[in-house]
């Protein structure tokens, strides 16, 4: 990629010399630009999903702040923007996207940042116009029983246009010419930013690098709290040790399916295993007073977490996670906490489906999740899905004008991913597939067996996907794989497999099947 003559000195970094833009339905509050000067940063992968790692190094910025308001609403959103003096602008912008409930314009978003400048991107990101620390949402409720459904409006999808617009006039500015392409990357809630855009802003984007995205967010929200709901049924709250090692059984069990005995599940579609099979087996858990064998109750929350939110009546409501996923950490969905004497109660887990609940459904911060029925976890759901699939769901299906703009899209997912359902993301792209069969001209899905939510785990992470959207938007190139890297070597070393070893990952419907023979080779089919 060549470098073009847009360097600019950073004597002309100042709000002066920056115009102000202007986006309709927005006033501009202000704008602010500082010079930073020799920026250094370690950036890993888990910090710029979509990227490889790399080290950041005397990177020479003009730092712009933007703040803007919606009159009537009373709100204030901030756009940064990171324009590259050294090294030369590329001619090109990236935007980062956000995790969690953050939109961005955070301390967790700065890695990224600091990559695309070092790249020769400017860079854009947005706080979306909410506090918080990107788990909790201090801002949902203006009282009780009352949303503040502009600022989810902001997160969900305005602040993000806001953004696109605001970085581009700010580049205009400052280089005096406007980007030739414009990218988006993001994972969780970055990924449904992406799509998000896609959908609603068709032309903000040239090239979208949306990963495990958090589309069909009322619907996922609710049915990821389904085991904790399981076990507050029950009132028992399996040991983690019960867990862990169901799901090992489940990985051992379905890992050959593929032709290949190494430790990951490669074909989910072939997997159905039965939880109940291994109640009663012995347990060796190092836990001071773990138990000894497996339990019912262990067994139900698994499967609780591996065929999906249930109704009163055993119809599916939506899908859970795979049977890759670990169950156990604090962002997962089966947490446990447990003392020395054995006694286990529900554990930290993870606020951002049980706060959506109290706050935004039942609209009461202080509602007790315990207390609900099936029945009533049933209507949560169906309210949730009601009442915000229009503001956040982000699963409009029709991407026709985003394709007919030119742009395209790029999506990685896990298939042992902890917090979005693998399935959430197949069931948007076979939506899309079914408006449009020749999806595979401007928008990829490509699952990556024992890859994490946002992070490698035992599965093989694609560092490549942001370069590859390049080609395909920039050379009319397509990824025809993705190549994964192991970051560590696959739970079962059956193989001889080192940490360094690559898989090829195939586009979705397309799964790689193991060729046979002395190497370890994969095909697509």
């Amino acid at each position: 990629m060549s470098l073009l003559p847009y360097s600019m000195s950073l004597a002309n970094c100042s709000s002066l010399a920056i115009s102000l833009p202007t986006v309709f339905g927005a006033k501009l509050l202000s704008l602010e630009a500082y010079p930073v000067r020799n920026y250094s940063k370690s950036v890993s992968i888990e910090s710029n999903f979509n990227h490889d790692s790399l080290e950041v190094t005397n990177i020479s910025v003009c730092n712009v702040t933007v703040t803007h308001t919606h009159p009537g609403q009373g709100d204030t959103l901030t756009t940064q923007i990171w324009l590259p003096v050294q090294p030369q602008w590329n001619e090109r912008m990236q935007a980062i996207g956000g995790g969690g409930w953050l939109a961005g314009a955070s301390e967790y978003q700065e890695p990224g940042m600091a990559a695309a400048v070092f790249d020769g991107y400017a860079a854009i990101t947005t706080d979306g116009g909410v506090p918080g620390d990107g788990m909790s949402t201090p801002w949902a409720l203006l009282s009780p029983g009352n949303v503040n459904l502009y600022a989810l409006q902001n997160v969900a999808s305005v602040s993000l246009n806001d953004a696109a617009l605001i970085g581009k006039s700010v580049i205009q500015s400052f280089y005096g010419k406007r980007p030739t392409f414009s990218y988006f990357s993001g994972c969780s809630h970055g990924g449904r930013q992406g799509l998000m855009l896609a959908q609603r802003y068709p032309t903000a984007f040239d090239g979208i690098a949306a990963s495990a995205p958090g589309v069909n967010w009322p619907n996922f929200f609710v049915a990821n709290w389904f085991p904790q709901q399981v076990m507050n049924e029950m009132k028992q709250y399996p040991h983690p040790c019960e867990l862990e090692a169901l799901t090992k059984a489940a990985i051992k069990a379905c890992d050959p399916n593929d032709g290949l005995t190494d430790g990951l599940i490669s074909d989910p579609d072939s997997c159905h295993f039965n939880p109940q099979t291994l109640v009663g087996t012995g347990l060796n858990c190092s836990a001071t007073g773990g138990p000894k064998a497996i339990s019912e109750a262990a067994a139900a929350v698994a499967n609780a977490a591996w065929t999906g939110a249930r109704s009163s009546n055993g119809s599916m409501l939506w899908y859970t996670l795979g049977y890759e996923a670990d169950l156990t950490t604090m962002m997962s969905i089966a947490s446990t906490m447990c003392s020395e004497g054995g006694m286990c109660m529900p554990g930290e887990h993870n606020s951002l489906f049980s706060s959506w609940i109290q706050q935004f459904v039942k609209k009461d911060e202080h509602f007790d999740l315990s207390s609900m029925s099936r029945s009533d976890y049933e209507r949560v759901f169906r309210a949730s899905v009601r009442e915000y699939e229009s503001i956040i769901g982000s699963n409009f299906a029709d991407l026709s004008e985003f394709r007919e703009s030119g742009g395209k899209i790029i999506t990685v997912h896990g298939l042992a991913d902890e917090t979005v359902p693998y399935q959430n993301t197949r069931h948007y792209y076979d939506a899309v597939t079914a408006l449009d069969p020749e999806v595979h001209d401007f928008y990829r899905l490509f699952e990556s067996p024992g890859l994490a939510h946002c992070a490698p785990g035992a599965g093989a992470y694609p560092a490549g996907t942001f370069k590859a959207l390049v080609e395909w938007v920039e050379h009319g190139v397509a990824p025809r794989t993705l190549l994964g890297k192991f970051q560590r070597s696959p739970q079962a070393n059956q193989t001889n497999q080192q940490p360094n070893e690559t898989r090829i990952l195939c586009p979705y419907p397309q799964r790689a099947r193991y060729l046979g023979g002395g190497s370890v080779r994969f095909a697509c089919s």
